[in-house]
């Protein structure tokens, strides 16, 4: 591996050419017509580039919907290293800029900044990963020093259905229409006036989503036969019996494995007892039920994980690079990897606040459900073995954890501060 050519992070930002820009809108709006996207602005006239817009993050569909809210401007895309395979050159030339999942790169302030500097939009998918269950994730604290540091406007672009038509378990495409809401939510002037802190909140009030409340409210029926197959891997535990792991699905069924429990997900995206009619479920509910119990693992010092795992590299935007067999635990410390890879030791470790979240794949290139972790030159997509395991609990596990330690190194801030109000003076 001392060998292999490594992404260029530090190349600066291509300006989109005309032609591509072009190209963009061609592969697009077909797209977005043909699922009759109504878009909706707000507090946005008059406003040109430059501005950072922030989206919401759902199915790949997003980035069409993108550009024909932003049309007719250019604009610079943030995607992650894996959208560069096999078409680096072009991603480059079409505007994307390039970075790994959930590091901490300084290189990409500069690049954002320079789209800025050319008169252009930044835009950013700040939850780094397609929705899990339909709702917004956590965003990371440095958007608002990002947003202070670029000193434009800020926008938001609310994708509303792009994950009930494409989600993440079952990429299957569904027959509904599409929604987004465009709004300026910061000004040029604000922006010189808020503080990081004001930045982020306004941010992250911005963000909060709900995809199966929409279609609910919208009256969205999903008539697509296997609606419910794949959802069982994002809700792993068994919500009557409380057995993990034990959740299967297929049609528009879900099933206990142990208990033998029955559900039956809607048109409408609600989860019917199949024993109890009456009994309806929010799906996210459920999702929210399972970050509880992880987080009391956590709080109670049990939460662990190890396995045997298959690693996967990714340098470049060459592809894949299979290294070997390893081993990967997570617990109150974070991600530790090891193996020996090409005759050499390998180890990565991740601290729980060097992360505050981690990207999963479900059954990702038929190689089966994977965790993904990176560095600034390299990122390791990890296969563990065996059935008794759930990507999904480990990227619950990865945010409560950052949240933990996190509330841990304040509280002895505190503690410190309190200490040194209460020392004894000397005489």
């Amino acid at each position: 591996m001392d060998n292999v050519v490594r992404f260029d992070m530090e190349q600066p930002p291509v300006r989109q050419k005309n032609t591509l820009r072009v190209l963009t809108w061609i592969l697009s709006f077909p797209v977005v017509w043909l699922r009759r996207l109504r878009i909706n602005k707000t507090n946005m006239k008059g406003l040109k580039p430059p501005y950072l817009l922030l989206c919401t993050h759902k199915s790949f569909i997003d980035f069409m919907v993108t550009t024909a809210c932003i049309f007719p401007h250019r604009a610079n895309y943030v995607v992650a290293i894996d959208g560069f395979i096999g078409r680096e050159k072009l991603l480059r030339n079409v505007g994307c800029i390039c970075k790994r999942k959930f590091t901490n790169d300084i290189q990409l302030i500069y690049n954002l900044r320079q789209v800025v500097d050319n008169g252009d939009i930044a835009v950013i998918y700040p939850e780094a990963r397609y929705s899990l269950i339909g709702t917004n994730a956590c965003l990371p604290d440095s958007l608002g020093k990002l947003a202070r540091m670029l000193g434009v406007p800020v926008v938001m672009l609310h994708m509303h259905g792009n994950f009930i038509y494409s989600p993440v378990w079952n990429l299957h495409k569904r027959n509904i229409r599409l929604s987004a809401d465009m709004e300026q939510i910061i000004t040029q002037d604000e922006i010189k006036s808020l503080s990081a802190g004001d930045i982020n909140r306004r941010i992250n009030d911005a963000f909060v989503y709900d995809e199966f409340s929409w279609q609910k409210q919208n009256n969205v029926r999903v008539r697509y036969k296997d609606r419910a197959k794949g959802l069982h891997k994002v809700l792993y535990q068994c919500i009557h019996c409380r057995t993990e792991y034990g959740m299967d699905s297929n049609g528009d069924r879900l099933w206990g494995t142990h208990c033998g429990s029955e559900l039956t997900m809607s048109c409408l995206g609600e989860v019917v007892d199949a024993k109890h009619h009456e009994k309806k479920l929010h799906i996210p509910d459920w999702y929210e039920f399972l970050r509880r119990e992880v987080r009391r693992e956590i709080e109670d010092g049990t939460y662990s994980f190890s396995s045997d795992v298959v690693v996967d590299s990714l340098p470049n935007a060459a592809g894949y690079i299979r290294l070997g067999s390893g081993r990967l635990s997570h617990g109150l410390d974070g991600f530790r990897l090891e193996g020996d890879f090409g005759g050499k030791p390998f180890s990565l470790e991740k601290t729980p606040l060097s992360m505050y979240s981690c990207h999963i794949e479900y059954e990702y290139m038929g190689k089966g459900d994977c965790v993904d972790l990176s560095t600034l030159s390299d990122t390791y997509y990890i296969y563990p073995e065996g059935a008794d395991w759930s990507a999904t609990k480990i990227a619950l596990a990865t945010e409560e954890l950052f949240i933990w330690h996190l509330k841990r190194k304040k509280d002895q801030i505190l503690a410190l501060g309190r200490q040194e109000e209460t020392a004894p003076e000397m005489g």
